[in-house]
């Protein structure tokens, strides 16, 4: 009798007859190799490129801005204007030549846009001092609010103008979508803020916006912190399992959990893993992605075992381009740190392998 297929192996159905091509995803990577002006570069369309071709079937570039003063670092990709959409045409194409999908993550950094590169005020739900950048963040106008809503969808149809399968609202690790959901940095007291529903009100009409302006082969999701990690503040699971069952009526495809231990369980609730709560939340339609310190089969066939229905790595794929492929064919994977030059040789420019080099334990001396 031969062995059942591993349950990452094969396509991912979604609700609505959509689909993706498989159930290893490249998460989200911060780069900075974008040129000044956002437009994906050939070092960044390589690196993705080749994840593809080692057998990774869903890929997701890095935190696209969606409108410039959302920028928060230097070299980050752009979706805000027709030119930097224009953009990632060669890449749709390469991803559909290797059997893979692509995945744009809209991203605005709300009281973490950097001022410095933006050259305009930074701004958020309701203001704050950022001690970071020794800098105040204003309350944002209901009209700008607006605005941002407007730009994401204006994002998302230059994503499918572009030939790629879809887009992921980053509302996780307290960047704007994050921040109106926190009790923390969003203490407005009008139709943006006060109860959950308030809070919940840019995230939600977002994602409403976006699904409206593309077309029904279109995959739209949402990323979420579930609780507070890092700069992911004033989140509380039951909330978010509640904002999670709205986003699913809303019309989500998938919700990709960045929970950083995939092996833990929840902070709230120590007995309980988030996966099984989060499928009771969103029902068996709407696909939960898992993200957090995965590594091996082992660590993948456990996250399986709690209920995702994909994983996506970040680290993993960093120094071994064909990690996917590795993993569905059960050998053994490598783990960090990695040399610069096997960063190199896995497609990593020297302005990323700059950048990694930030993260303790990442980068080999």
């Amino acid at each position: 009798m031969s062995a059942s297929p591993a349950p990452w192996a094969g396509p991912l159905p979604l609700r609505g007859g959509r689909s993706l091509p498989g159930r290893l995803w490249l998460a989200a990577l911060t780069n900075q190799q974008s040129p000044e002006g956002g437009h994906l570069s050939a070092d960044e369309r390589g690196f993705l490129l080749r994840r593809a071709a080692g057998g990774m079937p869903v890929i997701t570039t890095c935190a696209a801005y969606v409108h410039p003063d959302g920028q928060a670092w230097p070299g980050q990709l752009g979706v805000a204007s027709d030119s930097q959409g224009e953009a990632l045409r060669p890449l749709a194409t390469g991803l559909a030549e290797a059997g893979a999908a692509g995945l744009v993550q809209l991203f605005h950094g709300g009281g973490r846009a950097d001022s410095a590169l933006t050259g305009q005020p930074t701004w958020s739900l309701s203001s704050w001092s950022d001690k970071a950048t020794s800098g105040v963040v204003e309350a944002a106008p209901a009209d700008r609010l607006d605005r941002v809503i407007v730009d994401q969808a204006a994002a998302a149809r230059r994503v499918e103008a572009a030939g790629l399968a879809g887009v992921e609202l980053h509302g996780a690790h307290g960047y704007l979508l994050s921040q109106g959901l926190s009790r923390v940095y969003n203490t407005r007291d009008d139709a943006w803020g006060g109860d959950l529903a308030g809070r919940a009100r840019l995230l939600r009409e977002s994602l409403r916006a976006v699904r409206a302006a593309t077309g029904p082969g279109f995959v739209v999701g949402v990323r979420l912190s579930p609780e507070d990690m890092g700069q992911a503040r004033g989140l509380d699971l039951d909330e978010s399992l509640q904002v999670a069952a709205w986003l699913a009526e809303d019309g989500a495809d998938f919700i990709h959990l960045s929970l950083w231990d995939c092996k833990k369980p929840t902070q709230k609730r120590p007995e309980s893993h988030p996966l099984p709560l989060f499928r009771a939340a969103v029902g068996p339609e709407v696909a939960l992605i898992a993200a957090g310190d995965l590594w091996t089969v082992e660590d993948v066939a456990a996250t399986f075992a709690h209920g995702a229905d994909a994983v996506a790595v970040g680290r993993a794929a960093i120094g071994q381009a064909d990690w996917a492929a590795k993993i569905l064919g059960g050998a053994p994977v490598h783990r960090a740190p990695f040399s610069p030059a096997a960063l190199a040789e896995n497609g990593a420019s020297e302005t990323f392998v700059r950048y990694l080099s930030r993260f303790r334990g990442l980068v080999s001396a």
